[in-house]
């Protein structure tokens, strides 16, 4: 598989989306579909690593697969709303690299 940017993975999810006649759920569906995947990865995240162990019948899901599923959720909530991520990303990265430069302890060599 190719490596996609966001602008193209926003694309391909459109394109896909598009094809239904209400492409994307409501805002409040959106946002509880994105919530219900969180809880997935924590899930996976606390059976990995946390006290909570698999039952006999169950298996560990994969976090790989839990974050492409949070990720395709976050990306539809994008397009729904008209949300460039590629940009949305572009001035996080300009906040943090400023205002956050000096935030945490940085490692000797560096």
């Amino acid at each position: 598989m190719e490596d996609k940017n966001l602008s193209q993975m926003q694309k391909e999810i459109d394109n896909w989306a598009n094809q239904f006649t209400e492409p994307y759920f409501p805002p409040l569906s959106r946002m509880a579909a994105m919530t219900e995947e969180v809880g997935e990865i924590a899930r996976v995240i606390n059976r990995m690593y946390g006290s909570k162990k698999n039952k006999e019948n169950e298996g560990i899901r994969d976090l790989e697969e839990e974050l492409g599923d949070l990720l395709f959720s976050l990306v539809c909530m994008a397009n729904a709303e008209k949300i460039d991520l590629r940009q949305a990303y572009e001035r996080k990265m300009d906040k943090i690299l400023k205002r956050d430069s000096y935030r945490w302890e940085r490692k000797d060599n560096q």
